[in-house]
């Protein structure tokens, strides 16, 4: 029996709840995982997985394996990586997932640095508002912005986002200042759009925070979009307040309803599984220094919490 090819299975099966499901991702076929699952049970003498209606799921015996085994993996991958490069260095490419407003806004003009220290990785990215299926994609890491649905992803809090309310002086000359969210509605509103639907606004008062249906003659699911639109006087948005951080310095954009102001969203780092190659923790490290960089995005006391998705 291969030992590492045994444990490579065997997590993949896990993950997957399914050996059809981890033979396809492995490139093998659905026999040969089975066989290598088998091998380990025997060899442990241990039953490791439980057949469920929702697929395969581990025993506690397997549960404990599996962290083992992710574990042991993990560090095979890391000294692999180290004598590959010859310097200590990581090397191989990196798949991630990422909201574009935080690839133009802050990640990809500092990527020559990153590549200045990490010669040996590769960067691609998937930007989309979706929520991307790490395993099926074959992504390594995806970040995200808002409160996190259940998903048995490991999740890496890395900053948040600070919401705000805004609109071009040009505009606010011809149509006034709204001084309540229901005054909203006697304004033009530039909306953003999410999956063919439009994004409620989101607002905070001493009662805690509610949600506004948005509606306008315009809107985009593309940040760029949004912000050239406020910037043209087309109407009043909200959004991430960082991207129109540069703006509010200059005195392009004003930002309206501060004391109404939503909490800020989390943005979070999230991984398929807890056996994170060296060249992934880089990216993420990276990600999260430019993120910070931002004081519109910046974690309270630079703290970056671990924990799992929720």
């Amino acid at each position: 029996m291969d030992r590492v090819a045994a444990l490579q299975f065997f997590v993949r099966v896990v993950e997957s709840s399914s050996f059809s499901q981890a033979a396809r991702e492995l490139g093998v076929g659905q026999p040969a995982v089975s066989k290598q699952v088998a091998a380990l049970e025997r060899r442990l003498g241990a039953q490791l997985l439980n057949r469920t209606s929702r697929g395969l799921r581990p025993t506690p015996a397997g549960a404990d394996f599996y962290d083992d085994a992710v574990r042991v993996l993990g560090e095979l991958d890391e000294a692999e990586s180290r004598v590959a490069s010859g310097h200590g260095r990581p090397s191989g490419i990196v798949r991630v997932a990422v909201p574009p407003m935080l690839t133009a806004m802050m990640i990809v003009p500092n990527l020559e640095e990153f590549f200045r220290r990490f010669p040996r990785i590769a960067v691609e990215f998937t930007a989309s508002e979706r929520h991307a299926d790490l395993v099926q994609e074959g992504l390594d890491l995806a970040i995200r912005v808002g409160n996190l649905d259940s998903s048995g992803l490991l999740a890496k809090k890395i900053g948040n986002m600070r919401i705000a309310t805004v609109a071009s002086p040009a505009y606010l000359a011809r149509h006034g200042f709204p001084v309540t969210p229901a005054d909203l509605n006697e304004h033009q509103l530039v909306t953003n759009r999410h999956r063919g639907a439009i994004n409620n606004w989101h607002f905070s008062t001493a009662e805690g925070e509610f949600a506004m249906p948005a509606a306008g003659r315009f809107g985009s699911n593309d940040p760029a979009d949004i912000h050239a639109a406020v910037l043209a006087g087309l109407g009043i948005a909200q959004g991430a307040r960082g991207v129109f951080e540069e703006d509010l310095r200059a005195g392009r954009v004003m930002e309206l309803l501060m004391d109404f102001a939503p909490d800020p969203l989390p943005i979070h780092a999230l991984y398929s599984s807890s056996r994170i190659p060296q060249r992934v923790r880089v990216i993420t490290d990276f990600i999260t220094q430019c993120v910070n960089r931002h004081s519109d995005f910046r974690l309270q006391q630079g703290a970056i919490p671990d924990g799992n998705g929720s």
